[in-house]
């Protein structure tokens, strides 16, 4: 009997859950490029977001950080969902973006050099704002370009939200 009110709540849940996301939803190319290269810009962006948060030692930096590697791990586990409710690979095909300068994503090199870098939070700080600049860049396309409204509007606060953060670290390094 105690076992009936749960599964209620969870099939009201999946009830939710099912029609948040209506299978009419238009979903173009872009949409699909999108989510497909923001993937893995995010993945790189969590792991830069992680030192920072470890090795930071200026308090809005390492909470910036760790807000940044909180935020896009939510974000990834959205994609995905979104990847596989469209039926699509988590991954294009390695050159699916050659058309247009590959990829956008840090340099593994730079990444590996932050780790052993000296001047740690400067150089944290220079390698986050190219990298959220680059998605800053990818969500503007598929604002212009894609055609699922979430889809969208998420670019949109990803564009919004990635020029305040970069805007915040402007500020940070030049103190």
């Amino acid at each position: 009997m105690r076992a009936w009110p749960a599964l209620a709540a969870l099939l009201l849940i999946s009830a939710c859950a099912q029609t948040a996301r209506p299978q009419d939803v238009p979903v173009n190319a872009q949409d699909v490029m999108f989510v497909q290269m923001m993937v893995p810009h995010h993945r790189q962006g969590i792991e830069i977001a992680r030192l920072g948060a470890a090795r930071a030692t200026t308090p809005e930096l390492r909470t910036l950080t760790a807000a940044i590697a909180s935020t896009q791990q939510d974000e990834v586990e959205m994609m995905l969902r979104w990847l596989h409710s469209w039926e699509q690979p988590l991954s294009p095909p390695a050159s699916a973006h050659d058309h247009h300068g590959g990829m956008p994503e840090t340099d593994v090199k730079r990444i590996q050099a932050l780790k052993k870098s000296k001047n740690f939070e400067y150089d944290l700080l220079n390698l986050l704002v190219a990298h959220q600049g680059d998605a800053v860049g990818m969500a503007v396309a598929e604002v212009k370009g894609g055609a699922d409204p979430a889809v969208q509007k998420w670019a949109g606060q990803v564009r919004d939200s990635r020029e305040g953060e970069i805007a915040i670290m402007t500020k940070l390094l030049k103190r």
